[in-house]
């Protein structure tokens, strides 16, 4: 039949690139026939089989000979980018072995299909200044395809999360033209599900204590500069009580501590975070009882009192030729959330290992809770027959993590597809 499409699905995760070529097959009345998938992560596989219908097992595609892969029109594969090593030296085929897209290139090379849609992290682009993504083109280019590269955003296609990934098309024939998309928006508030229990914990009662709930859109809580879309741990008192004298001050000495003259002052290289001395915190904040002030905050754990560093081997040492100084505990708090997110805004690039620490607000019924299975698939376009229930929302979410943004492989498979005269 003329109308039926083949191509095989490598490096397959959960099916995306799947379900947005099937979906583009579908819009032009084609037929799409899967040849061949692949994937090592067993999880994927589980996910893959149930909502494909499928009964493939866990693959490593660098075992697989390319002459044991049936014939098939298209490629389509989200690879991994592993670091390449011997990028820049040859600028060619060769230069791609030990890597998974040689993987890719050798399938190429022996079965010749009409094209193929790869996708990756945008960081591609740059990676090695360059020369990987020029190995991957020069590559793609010797084996006789017309290459068309684009960083796309998902969030243009009306998926409500920010999520720019670099898509790389071949065909034999014609030069792809991926531009022409509509650019439709949607916030995070038109995927959000309806009545999901919010979390009961003390963080979150604490939170909603200090805040009201519309205060804490698109906040992160971190002990960090941030300007107003900043909440640190002494706004919410999560490591104890802290005086409004207490909060002036620390806020006082997060901007102080990274100023470089205080570097020169104390004779060491300037760093982003030293340590002040107590007759230094008295030139820009400045109280009777500024040593139990201070003293108070270190036992709560809000400041710690040490040496300044210097730097070793790259490294960051005591100097204990220097004398103490106070300095803020920084990083992002081991807490339910670091970020709520606003359901008025997009939300940022999920990546599965901060994705627990996301949280939603909920108005109905009043509280902060975690995005559900069902929103993380929608905010990638899944249809909502796509099921991953069966799995741990860890499991869910560490593959969703690592999936694409469903309709713009449509809308690139629909531009590959459509006969020449129908191109725009």
């Amino acid at each position: 039949m003329d109308n039926v499409i083949k191509y095989i699905d490598l490096f397959c995760g959960i099916g995306g690139l799947r379900l947005g070529f099937e979906k583009a097959l579908s819009q032009l009345n084609l037929i799409g026939s899967c040849q061949f998938s692949s994937d090592i992560k067993k999880s994927a596989i589980k996910a893959y089989n149930k909502n494909f219908n499928e009964n493939i097992k866990p693959i490593d595609i660098t075992q697989v000979k390319a002459n044991e892969i049936p014939d098939f029109d298209y490629l389509l594969a989200g690879f991994p980018c592993q670091a390449f090593s011997s990028a820049g030296n040859r600028l060619g085929f060769e230069d791609t072995r030990g890597t998974l897209f040689f993987d890719i290139a050798r399938i190429l090379k022996e079965k010749q299909p009409k094209g193929f849609i790869l996708e990756n992290v945008e960081g591609l682009m740059n990676h090695d200044k360059g020369k990987t993504y020029k190995v991957i083109e020069n590559t793609l280019l010797e084996l006789g395809y017309k290459i068309t590269t684009r960083i796309i955003n998902g969030k243009n296609f009306g998926l409500a999360q920010y999520r720019n990934r670099v898509y790389i098309v071949g065909h034999k024939e014609k030069n792809i033209n991926i531009d022409n998309y509509p650019n439709k928006i949607s916030v995070l508030e038109d995927i959000l599900e309806k009545n999901i229990p919010v979390s009961n914990t003390e963080f979150t009662s604490n939170l909603l204590t200090h805040f009201p709930i519309e205060e804490l859109y698109g906040k992160s809580i971190k002990d960090k500069r941030g300007g107003i879309n900043n909440i640190h741990s002494w706004e919410i008192e999560i490591k104890g009580p802290v005086s409004s004298k207490q909060k002036k001050l620390l806020d006082n000495l997060l901007k102080e501590r990274r100023k470089k003259y205080w570097a020169k002052e104390i004779g060491i290289d300037w760093m982003d975070g030293m340590p002040l001395t107590t007759k230094q915190i008295e030139t820009f904040f400045y109280d009777e009882h500024l040593d139990d002030l201070l003293n108070d905050l270190v036992k709560k754990g809000y400041l710690k009192y040490e040496h300044q560093k210097e730097r070793i081997n790259n490294k960051r040492v005591p100097d204990t030729s220097k004398p103490k100084g106070y300095n803020i505990v920084t990083g992002k708090l081991s807490f339910e959330y670091s970020k709520i997110l606003s359901p008025y805004e997009i939300t940022p690039t999920l990546v599965a290992m901060d994705v627990s620490k996301l949280g939603v607000p909920s108005l109905e019924p009043l509280g902060i809770r975690n995005l559900t299975i069902r929103e993380g698939l929608r905010l990638f376009g899944f249809p909502e027959s796509y099921d991953l229930d069966f799995l741990s929302k860890k499991e869910a979410f560490d593959l969703l993590g690592n999936t694409v943004c469903v309709p713009v492989i449509t809308h690139i498979a629909k531009q590959m597809l459509k006969p020449q005269s129908l191109l725009v």
